[in-house]
Parts: structure tokens; C-alpha cells; sequence
């Protein structure tokens, strides 16, 4: 076998500058092995033809295939799957982040090389025949993916025994959460008044359940109350609900849609806010990056009773669990933190000690090594 070009070669359809949990997962792991001195090469779908076929991004060397054409959130590219298996005959490690149609037919031709893959979360599709089959062909691609892997990365035990994949991976798994970054130390610029500021980070689309939160924080009676809603609306897979959340809005002017915010924005909106509200309200939410990201930088977080998503409150006792598609659980919830917080840096001190990026990564690079040897 000729002797391997590089350390990690990483296979998803969609990779920056497109930000979803599952792409800022892979791409903070990937440049965290970069900068520790790894060759990292990842192979994606070209859905932004804005964006160069090849380019280097922070020392990860990113390799973008040819769409054809889009169903839903996922992208057809015919030479995905045979660019990816050239590369890993080079590398030393393979590593699949799942959900991804192709993730089977990868690891059934990924011969001689170790198989490293992370199971983010089930897919769950509308009703309806169409939705129905590819929920069912999905799953088929993600179980023959689990049975051929070496390794079986999940965000956590909790979600992954939820799963309807469970019975594929039992036994085989490691949980470690996803990579979050430090956001500290940020202005809060955001801010505005002495009022209670709540936020939320991500992409504005149907999982994420915002309408709930609109409507538990309506609900408060206090004109001073601010609620940040931060996240792409305009390049979302899939289609947003933008237009849902703003009718839910009304004529409120306590609530501001920011849009999308570029890294460099996120410490000062996380300085800006008094609690982080994550209403996710369906499996395709697992774990909630954001959420640990405003815990290390003081602020707790409202999570939905969701597996996975309710494990860094439930382990860091840094905020509220509430059921999901309750607005008036996150009504509560949010008077209660705003009435008696918990303290900011004892709650930033546990977040960081059991998410912190260098101990996620050195869980990463710990996989690297046994299974790229």
C-alpha cells in the first residue's frame, strides 16, 4: 500500500462557509487537527457555487464535488462518493459524518483503510410516501456505514439509545460531544436596556421550534425583556421559516432578527445575553453546540427535553430542561433564571471542564492515533 498522503480524510455533503451543528463539528475537529500538525483533507459537495472547487481553510484542504441536483437538504453529486474512496486509499484514517445518503456505498469501498464514523442524529422526514422512502433509504445507508466502521462516534449515549439505529451500534460506541469554540470575551454589544436578554443561535428552519420561544417570550410581561434571534434564513437546505417566525413576531419591537453573525460577532452577542434559549423540538437537533458555547461564556441555557439536547444542562446544572413545543414551560423558565441566576462563573467552570475544546479534541486525536495506526 502506498504510504498514506494524509492523516484524516473527512467525508460530509456540506462544509464551510454552510453552517449547521454538523458542519461546525466537522470543521472545528478538522482544524483543531490541523493546527496540532495532522493532514487533513475534506472531501464535500460543491452546494455553493460561490465558493472555490479547492481551497485550503485554515490548514484543512477542502476538495468540493459537482452538485447536479438537490432533493430536500440533500445534494446529488455523482463524483462524491468515488472522489472521497480515492482519497482514503491515501490516508490513514476515513472519517464519515452521518446523516449522508452516500455514507454506505463510502464505507463498503473504503478497503484497507479504518473507518471513523460520527453519527450525529436521525433524520426524520415530512409524511408522505417520497418522505417515507428516503426516511427508510437514509437508514438503510447509515446502518450498512455503522456495521463496516472500526469506531462509532455519537454526541452522547443518551441520544444514541434513542436512536432508531441503536440496535446497529450498541456495544460499538464512544460518546464524545462536539467541538465547541471559546466564545469569551466579547462587548456586549448587543445589548439594549437593563432588561432581561434572551437569545437564540441558529439556523431559522422547522427543528429548531423558535415559534415556541416567540411565544413563551410574548408571553412576558416586562417591556424592557429583550429577545435576540441570530441565524441564517437566507442560504438554508431545506428552506427556512423565516416568514412563520415573523408573523409569530408581530408588531412585538422587543424582538430583533439579526440575520446571520460571523464568528468574530458571537462573543459579544453571548456578552450581550442573560440566558440562551434552544426549543429544538425533533431528533434532527442531538446535541446543541450553541448551547454549550453560551455556558462557557457564563450564560445557561433553556433546553428542550430532547435526548442529547438536554445533557449539558443536565450534567452542568447551568440552566432549565422544559418540554418541547411548550411555550409556556420557556415562560417560566426564563423568569426563573432572570428572577434568581445561577452563578455565571461556576456554571462557565463546569461546561468548560466537561466540553472544553481541548478535552473534546484530545478525545478526537486520541481516535485518530489508535485507529490510524
Amino acid at each position: 500500500m502506498p504510504e498514506p498522503v494524509y492523516d484524516v480524510v473527512v467525508a460530509l455533503n456540506y462544509y464551510a462557509p454552510y453552517v449547521s451543528g454538523v458542519t461546525e463539528a466537522a470543521r472545528v475537529a478538522a482544524e483543531a487537527w490541523a493546527e496540532r500538525g495532522y493532514k487533513v483533507l475534506v472531501v464535500a459537495g460543491h452546494h455553493d457555487p460561490a465558493t472555490p472547487r479547492r481551497e485550503v481553510i485554515n490548514g484543512v484542504r477542502v476538495v468540493r464535488t459537482p452538485v447536479v441536483a438537490r432533493i430536500g437538504k440533500g445534494i446529488v453529486s455523482p463524483s462524491f462518493v468515488p472522489t472521497v474512496l480515492r482519497y482514503a486509499r491515501r490516508a490513514r484514517l476515513l472519517h464519515v459524518h452521518v446523516p449522508m445518503l452516500e455514507a454506505g456505498a463510502i464505507a463498503l469501498g473504503a478497503r484497507g483503510v479504518p473507518v471513523l464514523v460520527t453519527y450525529h442524529c436521525d433524520v426524520t422526514l415530512p409524511p408522505g410516501w417520497f418522505g417515507s422512502f428516503q426516511t427508510w433509504a437514509l437508514d438503510r445507508s447509515h446502518a450498512v456505514a455503522l456495521r463496516r466502521a472500526d469506531e462509532v462516534v455519537v454526541t452522547s449515549e443518551d441520544y444514541a439509545r434513542s436512536s432508531r439505529l441503536w440496535p446497529v451500534m450498541a456495544g460499538r460506541t464512544v460518546a464524545v460531544p462536539p467541538p465547541a469554540r471559546d466564545r469569551t470575551g466579547g462587548a456586549p454589544t448587543f445589548r439594549d436596556g437593563d432588561g432581561v436578554h434572551v437569545g437564540f443561535v441558529g439556523r431559522i428552519v422547522e427543528e429548531k421550534g423558535l415559534e415556541y420561544l416567540v411565544d413563551g417570550f410574548r408571553a412576558l410581561d416586562d417591556p424592557d425583556a429583550r429577545l435576540l434571534v441570530a441565524g441564517d434564513f437566507a442560504r438554508v437546505a431545506g428552506g427556512s421559516v423565516v416568514e412563520r417566525v415573523r408573523e409569530r413576531i408581530g408588531d412585538d419591537p422587543r424582538i430583533r432578527l439579526t440575520g446571520f453573525l460571523p464568528d468574530e460577532q458571537l462573543p459579544d452577542l453571548y456578552a450581550s445575553l442573560d440566558i440562551l434559549a434552544l426549543p429544538s423540538i425533533n431528533s434532527l437537533e442531538a446535541f446543541g453546540i450553541v448551547q454549550v458555547e453560551a455556558m462557557m461564556a457564563g450564560v445557561p441555557a433553556i433546553a428542550s427535553d430532547l435526548p442529547g439536547v438536554r445533557m449539558p444542562v443536565t450534567v452542568t446544572g447551568f440552566g432549565r430542561v422544559v418540554p418541547r413545543r411548550d411555550a409556556a414551560a420557556i415562560t417560566a423558565a426564563v423568569r426563573e433564571l432572570a428572577t434568581d441566576p445561577p452563578d455565571r462563573a461556576t456554571g462557565a467552570a463546569r461546561a468548560v471542564e466537561r466540553y472544553g475544546l481541548d478535552v473534546v479534541i484530545g478525545a478526537h486525536v486520541d481516535l485518530v492515533e489508535r485507529l490510524g495506526r
